[in-house]
């Protein structure tokens, strides 16, 4: 697979979210074995990005990836996320981005994910009561230590983003980004070029949605993470199809599958954007792989381009409150 650069980071034009292995999703922690061997068969495709988090699980996501490159560390770049669970006693689910914490967290990554060095830490939501530059200032202390070997922030709005880069280069910012998620091309991704810095899009399938694999809300179990937000919501949810559809529309006419197309919409969006498509099965993998060989024509992306606004925001609102984007 073809390697592009997130900033200083070489890596695989499309990564591994995984994210669902572990946490949030129906089916979650159901079979680690197949997980494991998503992971691996990833890295027999070329898909050298991997994307953990201690906050999935927390802490068994990074466990599963440890396990699942132990043997290959060398292919893989490993990247994982701190600053949502606080290490002071307050645990999972509470920000805190004290450069403390960042120490204490990476010290606990590193134990987990069974390796001396990470390729990639991000800064998970931005914490309000640490000056970024604080935080940023802890991670390039890991990074002279040889810990770590470049850093990204993730949600993080641009005025953050560019006091960060002024301290220590970010090699990369993660974004939601997809079909449905388009708001970053219109001001973000211009700025972030200027500085030189990579997105890593995740959710790049709309949480699945965009696969045409989910019609109903049924088949997601009642605390499947993606009910709670409200572009799942009872209306939104079928005013949303739409996305679906044409997704679909446009795979039917160039033999595609609707995953390979929203990659590859992505894809066509930049070089310098490597998505991460959340799997737990080695087959999604196979699948998603083969879409960066995939190259849509100027009026498919136009058409996808033109679907209207989906109903609902992206989050609810509390969660949306700790993004900057």
């Amino acid at each position: 697979m073809q390697k592009v650069s997130l900033g200083s980071l070489e890596t695989s034009r499309i990564g591994l979210g995984a994210m669902s292995m572990s946490d949030y999703y129906t089916g979650a922690g159901s079979d680690d074995a197949e997980a494991e061997r998503a992971v691996r068969e990833a890295l027999d495709r070329g898909m050298t990005f991997i994307d953990t988090a201690e906050i999935y699980g927390p802490f068994v996501n990074e466990e599963l990836v440890g396990r699942a490159v132990g043997g290959r560390r060398s292919e893989a770049v490993i990247a994982t996320k701190f600053g949502l669970v606080s290490h002071a006693g307050a645990g999972a689910g509470v920000l805190d981005s004290s450069p403390e914490n960042v120490r204490t967290a990476v010290e606990g990554s590193l134990r987990r994910l069974g390796t001396d060095y990470i390729d990639l830490l991000y800064q998970h939501r931005v914490d309000p009561g640490t000056p970024i530059e604080e935080t940023v200032g802890a991670m390039a202390e890991l990074v002279a230590e040889g810990k770590v070997r470049a850093i990204g922030l993730s949600e993080a709005g641009l005025e953050t983003v560019r006091r960060a880069h002024a301290v220590h280069p970010v090699s990369a910012l993660q974004i939601e980004y997809s079909i449905w998620t388009r708001e970053p091309t219109e001001t973000l991704l211009p700025a972030l070029r200027e500085l030189g810095i990579g997105v890593v899009a995740y959710s790049p399938l709309g949480r699945g949605f965009l696969t045409g694999a989910i019609r109903s809300r049924e088949i997601l179990d009642e605390d499947d993470f993606r009910l709670s937000t409200p572009r799942f919501e009872n209306g939104n949810f079928e005013e949303n199809l739409k996305f679906a559809d044409e997704v679909a529309s446009v795979a039917s006419e160039i033999g595609a599958t609707a995953a390979q197309v929203a990659l590859a919409w992505i894809l066509a969006k930049g070089d310098d954007i490597v998505p991460i498509p959340g799997t737990r099965r080695a087959a999604r993998v196979t699948e998603n792989a083969a879409a960066a060989s995939i190259s849509l024509a100027d009026d498919h992306i136009r058409r996808l381009d033109s679907v209207s606004a989906p109903a609902g925001e992206r989050y609810a609102e509390g969660d949306l409150s700790r993004t900057g984007i």
